[in-house]
């Protein structure tokens, strides 16, 4: 295990900007829940065609997380994250302006690419520069970013919303944006964030692991100088990294392959796809119109829909703080526990509230709650484990597998949620997503290690032990 080394400032900074990735992703995923019921009203779209608005930026994601691993791998992780800010700025752009649905959804498409892009990059890159000691609370800034990213889309579409009952403007285009078809405002002010983040990407250094794998040494020695205060763990890390890859005599797919380490991205693939058929993304692409379901204006549904934003950054600030003193394992094992019991109360109230005279409040301290428990669990995690749990050399390609099973599923709920609350109703709906905790806890018990503290190398190892 590696020893204990102190954060620096640089490590800080490091991350904090590959973690504006993570802003992106936030806004743009949350950013559509705001818009769902203007742009079906406007465009007269059927439930089908609603769920395909939603779930269209999925499809964008799937792909682009299927070639961020070996982008990321072949040209290195700064310039694929310079990618994904050019696909969210022209998506934004694209999307205020797209004059038909189809040109929408096509935009929506392209801005779902940087999302897939980013969900493996920006997290792959932040636990390759980050001490081991604490590695998870650096990676878990990416999570927090994705949260705050949220909550801006949330209270950016709340603000809009009202910003547009009075707003006119000469010019017609403005006109159109920000007063009589407002979701072009909330899609497109994600230009602003999207340029940034293009910008200040130039200034940070490549991953020094990523140098190692393809020999720039000494360009790699310069960065992990900056990274660790003692020469000596500069020269540890880069003998740890080569070893490995020494070891790793295979080529990629058929270091892949091997009986651990496929094993991993089995377990993977697992927890990324279980974790979306717990519901968060449903509530997170739908509160609005499940709030409404209870009898909320849209106002207020949007409100409602802001506390959450709120409740899940707070929540994902405490993660932060102790997932590396607490561990991995433990906070899935009582955030989980949470979950299953709010998703049971949820389902309770649209089963039954009326006739036991539950009001909104019941149901708002319920979704609370249960975005309390995802955000400092599952939400918190997932991207933890993932970024650490493969080899140096294929960890972009085994990452992108992994991220693929994640996005498959959270496609299917964004497709399938409406149909669901449409037929199974919102209590069926919220039964199976506490039915769907149970197995997910179980993987994680049974097969995961706990990753707390140690080393990327050591997580290698323990995995080419269980063949």
């Amino acid at each position: 295990m590696q020893k204990a080394e102190n954060i620096s400032s640089y490590v800080i900074f490091l991350s904090v900007v590959a973690a504006l990735g993570g802003f992106l992703f936030g806004y743009d995923t949350a950013v559509i829940s705001g818009t769902v019921s203007q742009v079906t009203s406007q465009f007269g779209l059927t439930t089908l065609q609603s769920g395909w608005y939603v779930g269209c930026a999925l499809i964008g994601s799937i792909s682009g997380v299927l070639f961020a691993g070996a982008l990321s791998d072949y040209f290195g992780r700064k310039k694929t994250m310079l990618l994904s800010a050019v696909l969210f700025t022209t998506s934004a752009l694209g999307c205020a302006v797209a004059p038909d649905f189809n040109q929408l959804v096509i935009w929506r498409i392209v801005g779902g690419v940087g999302i897939g892009i980013v969900s493996i990059v920006c997290p792959l890159y932040i636990s390759e520069i980050s001490p081991a000691s604490h590695r998870g609370r650096m990676v878990s800034l990416y999570q927090l970013a994705v949260t705050v990213g949220f909550l801006g889309a949330y209270l950016a579409n709340y603000y809009l919303l009202n910003f547009s009952t009075g707003f006119t403007s000469s010019n017609s285009i403005l006109h159109q944006i920000f007063g009589t078809e407002i979701w072009r405002g909330m899609l497109g002010v994600e230009t602003i964030p999207a340029m940034m983040f293009f910008i200040i990407i130039f200034f940070i250094p490549e991953s020094p692991r990523w140098l190692i794998v393809k020999g720039k040494d000494e360009t790699a020695s310069g960065i992990l100088s900056k990274i660790y205060t003692k020469a000596s763990e500069v020269s540890f890390q880069i003998n740890e990294t080569k070893q490995m890859l020494e070891s790793d005599v295979k080529s990629d797919w058929k270091l892949l392959l091997t009986p651990g380490i496929f094993r991993a991205v089995l377990i993977g693939c697992a927890i990324a796809i279980l974790g979306q058929f717990m519901g968060v993304n449903a509530v997170l692409y739908y509160g609005p119109s499940i709030f409404e379901t209870s009898g909320l204006s849209s106002g207020d549904s949007l409100f409602y829909q802001s506390l959450i934003g709120l409740v899940n950054m707070g929540t994902t600030v405490l993660a932060l703080l102790i997932i590396d003193k607490v561990g991995r394992k433990k906070l899935v094992y009582i955030g989980v526990s949470g979950m299953i019991v709010s998703l049971i109360l949820i389902g309770i109230y649209f089963l039954k509230g009326e006739s036991l005279g539950m009001s909104s409040i019941f149901l708002l301290g319920c979704f609370l709650a249960y975005i309390f428990f995802t955000a400092g669990s599952i939400s918190a995690v997932i991207f933890v484990f993932l970024s650490e749990m493969y080899p140096t050399r294929i960890r972009g390609l085994a990452m992108s597998i992994a991220g693929f099973s994640l996005w498959v599923g959270t496609y299917l709920i964004g497709q399938l949620t409406p149909w669901m609350l449409e037929n199974a109703t919102p209590a069926g709906t919220f039964f199976l997503f506490a039915f769907m905790c149970i197995p997910y806890m179980l993987i994680v018990w049974k097969l995961m290690p706990e990753t707390a503290g140690k080393s990327l190398e050591d997580i290698e190892r323990f995995w080419l032990k269980k063949k």
